[in-house]
């Protein structure tokens, strides 16, 4: 699997044989979220693919002002796959975006501060290169339905998968095969009823080049993951742009809904993205030392330690979401104790076992799907390389189950733990940025913020909910 192309003249080459009729050109935003515009084929010429087209910046939210709006998309042909759900033969190239008033990467473009943060890490000697390997989990539903209005607030999601169907009159009768709360880790059929739509899934990811290992139904109802072959920092984030699209797709495309949305279900697990992470120099794994606490190198550990130190601002990229904190609620899977632990899923950061030299790495199991994944994963390089520069030891390792540490526990021994709040996060991040220094701007990074507090912070403060109705209205 991988590239399909490797430079202009094998792209041209490539929409020939495959007879394209379209380029769609796709570039990413604050949040995450994809954007495209689509070319004629017979309109893509060798000079736009070197120096780029022109867009509309001021129409993407918390970018630039109307009165400088024009920026350039900058493909990368490398980044060429066929889509697989058009008409019409359609090629996508992921873009960078670049600014013609600076002559640069635009500062707020998330895969232009990736390649950034990648450059910063070579320029510094630490390592050439940076893996990451991300594991998106995901819900698909069979109904959503949404209110938000000034009176009124619902929504409900439904799926044949939840036990709260056990009684639901089905036209084809009611078969009574289902996961329940927290039951969905491994059954096969009938109780997993997902087994041909992920495979259909797999298949997919393969087709637009994803190397792709694994299928399984998780612990939630209604609940699925997809394990894909780790890949450079850039790439892997690439990747699960792709894998985020192809889900989506693949389920809308059978009449279901495929939502990376961190915490659907009350009282389920939710969803991550837990985050495999190593440096390598020189052909050789940094973060491995035979005969260290989980063959750890003391780089590794001081990687944590900087992840750690600066979790609290990390945070607004890696759980960017109101949704996200209610997710990291002990009991469901998903640690907000900052600690280390080889094997240990209760623990902030696990070092996966069996690990030889080349396997061995860091996974850091905090962080999830709202994330935008270019942000994510440049912030927490930038957290562990400043970790590395000033040696900073992460507490740990601590092998007992810490969902079963009291909270007066945690705070007697001092460990630190995730915010509690996307606005705890958002503040930490105006206290807590110089490590992100150079390769987000103070310019990008009030951006961030301030847009954050404007579309998730203020409105989620701002609403009654079904909750606070029941708690007090009749106070």
């Amino acid at each position: 699997m991988g590239k399909f192309v490797n430079n202009r003249e094998e792209f041209f080459k490539y929409c020939e044989e495959n007879e394209v009729q379209f380029v769609d050109f796709r570039f990413t935003d604050l949040k995450g979220m994809w954007h495209h515009i689509s070319y004629m084929m017979s309109a893509v010429t060798a000079d736009q693919l070197e120096f780029g087209m022109p867009f509309d910046g001021s129409s993407v939210d918390a970018w630039q002002p109307i009165n400088k709006s024009d920026m350039i998309l900058k493909p990368d042909v490398e980044t060429a796959f066929l889509d697989p759900f058009t008409a019409d033969s359609t090629i996508i190239v992921i873009c960078d975006v670049f600014d013609i008033y600076k002559g640069e990467l635009y500062e707020k473009c998330p895969r232009s501060i990736a390649k950034k943060s990648l450059k910063h890490l070579q320029d510094s000697g630490l390592g050439d290169v940076a893996y990451f390997g991300p594991e998106n989990e995901f819900f698909v539903f069979d109904d959503v339905k949404i209110i938000d209005s000034i009176n009124e607030s619902y929504y409900k999601v439904d799926s044949e998968e939840g036990g709260w169907a056990s009684s639901t009159d089905y036209e084809a009768g009611n078969m009574g095969h289902r996961p329940g709360t927290k039951g969905g880790y491994f059954p096969v059929q009938p109780t997993d009823s997902m087994v041909d739509l992920r495979a259909e899934m797999m298949l997919v990811l393969e087709q637009v080049g994803l190397e792709v290992i694994l299928g399984h139904h998780e612990v939630a109802q209604a609940q699925g993951e997809i394990g894909i072959v780790f890949d450079g920092l850039i790439e892997a984030a690439d990747n699960v742009q792709k894998y985020k699209y192809v889900c989506k797709m693949v389920a809308h495309l059978n009449g279901k809904s495929c939502t990376f949305m961190p915490k659907p279900l009350l009282g389920d697990n939710g969803n991550g993205m837990h985050v495999h992470q190593s440096i390598w120099k020189d052909g050789r794994n940094l973060f491995y030392k035979e005969g260290e606490y989980g063959n750890l190198s003391e780089m590794a550990r001081h990687y944590t330690g900087g992840i750690f130190k600066h979790a609290r601002a990390l945070a607004a990229f890696t759980n960017p979401s109101t949704n996200s904190y209610k997710r990291l609620i002990p009991g469901f899977e998903a640690p907000n104790i900052l600690t280390y632990s080889s094997q240990n899923r209760s623990a902030a950061c696990r070092i996966p076992y069996g690990a030889g030299e080349k396997a061995t790495r860091i996974e850091m199991r905090f962080p999830d799907s709202a994330a935008c994944p270019y942000l994510a994963f440049a912030a927490m390089m930038m957290a562990g390389l400043d970790g590395i520069n000033n040696k900073i030891e992460p507490i740990g390792p601590m092998d007992e189950d810490l969902f079963e540490m009291p909270l007066d526990e945690i705070r007697e021994r001092n460990i630190p733990q995730m915010p509690h709040t996307l606005r705890g996060s958002l503040e930490a991040l105006i206290r807590d940025n110089d490590f992100l220094q150079p390769v987000f701007t103070k310019d990008m990074v009030d951006t961030y913020q301030h847009y954050k507090f404007e579309t998730q912070v203020h409105p989620d403060e701002a609403r009654p909910t079904a909750f606070e109705f029941k708690s007090t209205y009749s106070c």
